[in-house]
């Protein structure tokens, strides 16, 4: 199954928690605090949101940092993405 987002919406994949931090302190999975970067998946067409033409800025392969508490978790068989809007995304990391 594949997920094609409508308007400025863009799919992430979450890129995965560090679980040693900068010191070697390994830390358990229920202490690892959720990375806000993630893979661009798939992007929208933009267009017209709310009477404004928007142009996507992303494009699928970037690695971004996101809001964090943007977006709509969804998880299709064992892939987990998040939907966000375009705006929600506060950077490409280069």
């Amino acid at each position: 199954m594949k997920l094609k987002p409508l308007s400025d919406r863009v799919v992430l994949r979450q890129l995965e928690a560090e679980e040693t931090t900068k010191s070697g302190i390994v830390l358990p999975g229920t202490a690892q605090e959720k990375p806000q970067q993630a893979e661009v998946v798939a992007v929208g067409p933009g267009g017209m949101v709310d009477g404004k033409e928007v142009k996507m800025q992303v494009k699928p392969g970037d690695k971004v940092i996101y809001s964090k508490y943007a977006g709509t978790e969804v998880k299709l068989g064992q892939d987990e993405y998040i939907i966000v809007k375009q705006n929600d995304i506060l950077a490409i990391v280069g």
